[in-house]
């Protein structure tokens, strides 16, 4: 019998005040990706997040950060991810940056290219991983077509 391995990972949904998310595409990946990443020994999800986004963003400062779920996602025969989903705003007027890696681990020194989409215009397949699945739990922010059509 196979024994089932459980990996805990904290995983960043971050906006800006336009509503837009924060994504990347780095080596290696197959499709959009979030911040993410593993726990490490005695830490919580919380803190795993704040430091994976450091380590993979660049991003020090986020606000309102809250938790959004929890699941329990198969990617591979005996290996389950216990992902747990949080959401953070961030002010960041960079519409693009690449950030090098600086986790010390196997991503150390790769770099990844971020940039903001807009959740609802990003098509199916398109994330890596099911890492879009619950964008559907964010605060919905009116585009800046809603925007000036109201200001008319």
């Amino acid at each position: 019998m196979n024994e089932v391995t459980y990996v805990q990972k904290a995983c960043a949904y971050i906006t800006r005040g336009t509503g837009e998310l924060l994504v990347f595409e780095g080596p290696g990946h197959d499709g959009l990706q979030i911040p993410k990443g593993t726990l490490e020994t005695g830490e919580s999800p919380r803190e795993a997040l704040f430091r994976e986004v450091r380590e993979e963003s660049g991003l020090v400062t986020l606000n309102g950060t809250r938790r959004l779920t929890t699941d329990i996602w198969t990617r591979r025969e005996g290996r389950r991810y216990v992902r747990h989903f949080f959401h953070s705003r961030v002010h960041e007027p960079r519409d693009r940056w690449t950030h090098t890696v600086t986790d010390g681990g196997g991503e150390h020194g790769s770099e990844f290219e971020f940039r903001w989409v807009r959740p609802t215009t990003v098509g199916d397949g398109e994330f890596a991983l099911d890492l879009d699945e619950y964008v559907g739990l964010l605060p919905t922010v009116p585009g800046p077509e809603a925007v000036a059509s109201a200001s008319d």
